[in-house]
């Protein structure tokens, strides 16, 4: 267990707590504090012997009195217990040996104000003043406080931040030092327990967990634990979640630090706080340094503007680098890492020695996604006719940080509500907030381009219900959600991970839908189409160049290499124009046959399309069940929105009655009685 690293208690040392540098570091600062004190007293012995520099001569009372009567005297300060003064130049009768200061030591209390009468009285030309025995001392100090505060200026200031440095950074002061963050089992609060969806993940960084704990395990038979893990997966994932986890379980310091932290605006900044970095971890060995978007420092070399070895990027990778490699097998040091963008990592940093395995944290299936429900529905309530598999079910392609945005944001929708509980169409709706943004429902638009959109949205919702290989409907809104004026949404019932050529040419009529039915009922065609038409393009042309789904041209990959290191290579394509030329016409093949194709539809349709695009005019929102039995002629008896206004309207006043007699041609109005007209 490595019980020698522990520190009191047998708990894991924090920072450098208990390490050998913490030894060095009290030693020198014992040092400065004698140093300090040293200087303090050579200036305090300065002072008192600058004050002495004339020496005084003690004087008998008796000599005292006789000059005093000859006022030869120039200055007397009188203290509690003698008398300092100093004679005037040129006074006759004084001993050679004697000098110009002396000094005159009375009994206590023998210094009254018949004395002082005396000296006034004789010594009219002396300048005699009154102090405290401890005014010198006092006086001492005042001349000593500005020698403290330069002395506390150098030693804070200066010497303190050169000391923090370690000799590293040199005048860059604290820059060379690393800005990594240390925690321990007290201060991680998040378990694996605590991380759902990814269980593969989980098993794998749970060998890591159990060598840091008990290394003799594997050692007994000659294994070595990966000296690199790098947790690669899409935004959300929980890649830094489950580093966290991994702190929380390991019991051991854990240095986390972001790539973007290693870079400054001075060259070797950065590779100073790596070496910082990596010999603090040694020292707290066995623990792990998780470096967090490590993409930001581990790009591939010589891609940048620059190119050279002079970039401080490719600096602060070098340092990494050799750091990595330097380890032994009895480091117990683990480096995690992680990142989105494995593909512009640098071959020699994700090669075996130093990343040695890669845990993928994908995007969870349908028991990962309700998992992660769970764990983040007891933090809120929830309504007994909540259905957390329905959600998941709903909720495919989502990520662990969009689920749990989405109990977050159905705890607000139904707050602004005043809810007791969060009900199922407060999650529904925080779902569709979270993947395509907030409803607009106050934003006041034309009845024209109202009605424009009810088509344009009809002639998608049709297609998705009358095409088998289309994406199936979840909603129909002609209510203003993000950037568009309208909605068409689609929920894949279960998860998908290829896309079929009958699938991708469904989806590529669903999209011209909208476009067709503008031109079908008001013989114009609008910009409202234009992402319809760049998501119809990219797919079309996704289906020639990358999938090999063109008849004419084969499967052949015509698309940009990823990894093309864009800064050295020219840009251009690897085919012929005459290829291009095909490609382009295969593109258009694809995009005009689905065009027609659901002209057709519509077309054969034309009365189900208006049926639908009048029923989003006036209920605004469709879901799939509405639309289903709207194109099977049936109708719809829920109120519409403009229903639910007016129920909501307070009743109307009633007329006020004069107090005055009722006169014959005064009669009261009658009563308003009957239901209030409601709208057709």
């Amino acid at each position: 267990m490595a019980d020698n690293d522990r520190g009191p208690d047998n708990q894991p040392p924090q920072g450098n707590r208990g390490g050998p540098n913490n030894n060095n570091r009290m030693r020198m600062s014992r040092g400065m504090l004698s140093w300090v004190m040293f200087i303090a007293g050579a200036l305090l012995l300065a002072a008192i012997v600058s004050n002495n520099m004339a020496p005084e001569t003690p004087l008998s009372i008796s000599k005292f009195l006789k000059h005093a009567e000859q006022d030869h005297f120039k200055t007397l300060k009188i203290l509690e217990d003698r008398i300092e003064g100093e004679f005037k130049t040129g006074v006759q009768g004084l001993d050679k040996s004697t000098g110009s200061r002396f000094v005159v030591k009375y009994p206590p209390k023998a210094i009254d104000s018949e004395l002082v009468s005396f000296l006034v009285e004789k010594c009219t030309s002396a300048e005699i003043v009154s102090a405290d025995s401890n005014s010198f001392f006092l006086q001492l100090l005042v001349n000593f406080i500005p020698w403290l505060l330069i002395i506390f200026f150098i030693w804070f200031f200066v010497i303190r931040q050169i000391r923090a440095t370690g000799g590293g950074a040199g005048m860059l002061g604290s820059f060379g030092r690393s800005r990594h963050r240390v925690s321990n089992r007290e201060l991680a609060n998040v378990t694996l327990n605590d991380v759902a969806g990814v269980e593969e993940a989980k098993e794998e960084v749970g060998e890591i967990v159990e060598f840091l704990r008990n290394p003799r395990k594997f050692q007994r038979l000659g294994g070595r634990i990966p000296r690199g893990v790098l947790l690669v997966g899409e935004p959300g994932c929980g890649k830094t979640l489950l580093a966290k986890a991994i702190a929380g379980e390991a019991e051991v310091p854990f240095f986390s630090i972001s790539g973007s932290d290693f870079v400054e605006m001075f060259v070797g900044v950065g590779a100073s706080r790596v070496r910082d970095l990596f010999k603090q971890a040694k020292d707290n060995a066995p623990c792990i340094i998780f470096l967090d978007e490590i993409d930001a420092v581990g790009r591939k070399r010589g891609v940048g503007f620059n190119g050279g070895g002079h970039d401080e990027r490719e600096q602060t990778l070098n340092a990494i680098l050799v750091e990595m490699d330097g380890f032994d097998t009895s480091d117990q040091v683990i480096v995690i890492a992680a990142t989105n963008r494995e593909d512009v990592l640098d071959p020699a940093l994700t090669r075996p020695g130093r990343f040695d395995r890669r845990v993928y944290v994908p995007l969870p299936d349908i028991k990962g996604r309700l998992e992660i429900l769970k764990v983040h529905a007891k933090k809120v309530k929830l309504g007994p006719g909540v259905d957390l598999m329905r959600l998941a079910r709903g909720t495919p392609m989502f990520s662990g940080a969009e689920l749990a945005a989405i109990i977050n944001e159905s705890a607000l929708i139904a707050t602004m509500a005043d809810k007791e509980a969060i009900e199922m169409d407060d999650l529904e709706e925080a779902r569709d907030k979270v993947r395509w943004g907030r409803a607009h429902k106050s934003r006041a638009i034309d009845e024209k381009e109202k009605e424009l959109t009810a088509y344009h949205e009809a002639g998608h919702a049709i297609l998705t219900h009358l095409l088998p290989d289309a994406e199936p409907l979840h909603k129909v809104s002609i209510i203003p959600r993000a950037q568009s004026l309208g909605q068409t949404l689609f929920l894949p019932e279960k998860d998908r991970y290829t896309t079929s050529r009958n699938q991708a040419k469904a989806h590529l009529q669903v999209l011209f839908g909208g476009r067709i039915a503008e031109e079908m009922f008001f013989s114009d065609v609008t910009s409202g189409a234009a992402m319809d038409i760049m998501q119809a393009t990219r797919l079309a042309r996704t289906m020639v160049c990358d999938w090999g789904m063109s008849e004419a041209l084969g499967p052949i990959r015509y698309g940009v290499e990823e990894g093309r290191q864009m800064w050295i290579e020219p840009p251009g394509v690897e085919y012929s124009d005459k290829t291009a030329e095909r490609i382009d016409h295969e593109v258009r093949k694809f995009i005009e046959e689905a065009n027609a194709a659901a002209r057709k539809l519509l077309e054969e349709n034309r009365s189900n399309l208006k049926a639908l695009a009048e029923a989003l005019l006036k209920f605004e929102t469709l879901d799939r069940a509405e639309v289903d039995r709207i194109l099977r002629g049936e109708s719809l008896d829920r109120p519409t929105l403009t229903d639910l206004l007016d129920q909501q309207q307070p009743p109307p006043r009633k007329p006020e009655v004069s107090a005055r007699p009722a006169e014959p041609k005064d009669l009261p109005l009658p009563a308003p009685g009957g239901p209030l007209p409601q709208p057709g």
